[in-house]
């Protein structure tokens, strides 16, 4: 019997395609295995390091880890990008509303021939009534963004996450990022406890 070789290729890469669950899991079990993490710098703008020192200090919060100055002595180095972005947020509004009547009122008549004619003028009356208001401001914002993943010594991403905010009413933009990031990393932690 002759087999298709297009059908020995598609076989052969049904078999060698990793499970996604699978991965996963293997992800949040080397996960658990992480004792000590180095933060590395953070590459983006000038306030990168900024974010860098905010996530460090959330993370040594969580327990987790012993978070290291030592890359030497670390399991596991958390890696990214981060930035927070100045920019100023312009709204400009207007409404208008115009009113116009007019009434008018006229007849003309004539008479041809010798005598005179005679013609009536014609009356008009308006009214016309307009309002403009225009409204215009400029506010400042702030908006952080971060991109962090862990990585084993082997360089392999055990877990990742893009975290973005505008800031919230009692907390900066940079600062609600890295509490964003370290809540992700404790929300995808407890699943990988639950696989030991």
């Amino acid at each position: 019997m002759i087999v298709p070789i297009a059908f020995l290729l598609l076989a052969a890469a049904e078999t060698s395609a990793p499970d996604p669950a699978v991965i996963d899991e293997q992800e949040l079990q080397q996960l658990l295995t992480v004792r000590r993490l180095f933060v590395d710098r953070f590459s983006g703008g000038e306030t990168a390091s900024q974010m860098r020192d905010m996530i460090l200090s959330s993370l040594q919060n969580t327990k987790l880890f012993v978070v290291t100055e030592n890359a030497d002595k670390a399991d596991a180095f958390l890696r990214g990008s981060a930035e927070d972005l100045v920019f100023t947020d312009e709204h400009t509004a207007s409404d208008s509303i115009h009113v116009q009547a007019n009434l008018a009122k006229g007849s003309v008549s004539s008479y041809s021939g010798r005598t005179s004619g005679r013609d009536e003028a014609n009356r008009s009356q308006g009214v016309d009534f307009g309002d403009t208001e225009s409204s215009h401001s400029l506010e400042r914002r702030h908006e952080a963004v971060a991109a962090v993943r862990v990585v084993n010594k082997d360089g392999d991403v055990i877990w990742s996450t893009t975290q973005e905010s505008m800031g919230g009413k009692f907390r900066g933009s940079s600062a609600d990022v890295a509490d964003k990031i370290t809540k992700k990393l404790v929300q995808d932690y407890d699943p990988a406890r639950k696989l030991k």
